[in-house]
């Protein structure tokens, strides 16, 4: 396994890092991604020790939290081993101090997170989502608080557009507030959209991306074909309506890709798929899930080998998408490209 500094931080992270949304599931979404008890979710820990993974992520809103209940349960007695990221700011009930990221909020959420995580400390901790209602600088203040506490380590943003990022990174700046390291972001061979902002100002400021949903929501898998009726077995009968749409043909085309490079390298559409978005830029870990053994010991073969300049190519023409604006003038005009030349 491979490890790489976490965006412009000390803290280096495997390549590859577990998703814990698994443990625990219930509901209609998180009960799809799997239902992993403590005893599961250990054997499935234990793999991920024995190839190198050490991250594992999850939040205090998967499954009510109970996926941080498994994930504390999984590691007893193994704590300094991991790495642990959870995140907090979606809502967890109905009252009006059940969602955000106020002072109060974010205390409570971390001291429930650890109680559950059976953990002392949170080695990264992550905003699941910008709060518009708090002021940047309560939600700073209460995060270098915690940090001076020594409960949370590094300290990240997932779900955030790029505006709030800098902003956030500037007021960080001003007052001497622990900054943004990571940036968990959706990412994916059908969903680049990461690429025009984010990407750009991950390298400018030092933001590590954590891909989560590295398979398209599950449209990678490798069993969705062109012409054919979704599996029976899919789990995209009950999540579609939980991500973003993806067009059909544009799914088809880039499904024709992978298979063809399949063909050349031995390898699973998911494992190339995996393995396209570790060659790309500011992303230090893909975040794999996992139901089964089976599926995370597939998913841990997207290591230890590396896509060729030539596939790679072909790869990023299939799944190309042009730009909104104002970005892609700087694809199509020369003028605009040079002073803002593509990322690649």
């Amino acid at each position: 396994m491979d490890y790489r500094q976490l965006g412009r931080s000390g803290l280096k992270v495997p390549v590859l890092s577990f998703g814990a949304g698994t443990f625990g599931g219930s509901g209609p979404l998180f009960g799809n991604w799997g239902t992993s008890d403590a005893k599961e979710a250990r054997r499935l820990v234990d793999i991920c020790l024995e190839a190198g993974v050490t991250l594992f992520d999850t939040a205090d809103v998967y499954s009510n939290g109970a996926s941080e209940e498994v994930l504390g349960e999984a590691i007893k007695g193994r704590r300094n081993e991991v790495l642990i990221s959870t995140k907090a700011a979606l809502p967890m009930g109905d009252g009006p101090n059940d969602w955000g990221s106020s002072r109060s909020r974010l205390l409570h959420s971390i001291d429930a997170a650890l109680k559950r995580l059976g953990s002392d400390h949170i080695d990264l901790f992550q905003l699941h989502a910008f709060d518009v209602s708090t002021p940047i600088e309560e939600v700073l203040s209460t995060l270098d608080h915690l940090v001076r506490q020594g409960k949370i380590r590094y300290v990240g943003v997932s779900n955030f557009s790029g505006w709030q990022i800098m902003k956030s990174l500037a007021i960080a700046e001003k007052h001497g507030f622990p900054r943004y390291v990571a940036n968990q972001a959706y990412y994916s061979l059908i969903g680049r959209d990461y690429e025009w902002e984010l990407m750009p100002l991950g390298l400018d400021q030092g933001l590590g991306a954590l891909v989560w949903s590295p398979l398209g929501w599950g449209r990678l898998t490798g069993k969705i074909r062109r012409g054919e009726p979704l599996p029976e077995g899919s789990r995209l009968h009950e999540t579609a309506s939980f991500g973003p749409p993806i067009d059909d043909e544009h799914l088809y085309r880039v499904v024709d890709a992978l298979d063809e490079v399949a063909a050349e390298t031995g390898k699973t559409v998911p494992q190339i798929a995996i393995n396209w978005l570790l060659q790309r830029p500011t992303v230090s870990s893909v975040i794999i899930g996992a139901r089964n053994e089976e599926q995370l010991r597939a998913n841990l073969g997207a290591v230890g080998w590396t896509l060729t300049p030539e596939q790679m190519r072909r790869l990023d023409e299939a799944s190309r998408r042009t730009a909104p604006y104002p970005y892609f003038p700087y694809h199509r005009q020369e003028g605009f490209a040079r002073l803002n030349p593509p990322v690649v």
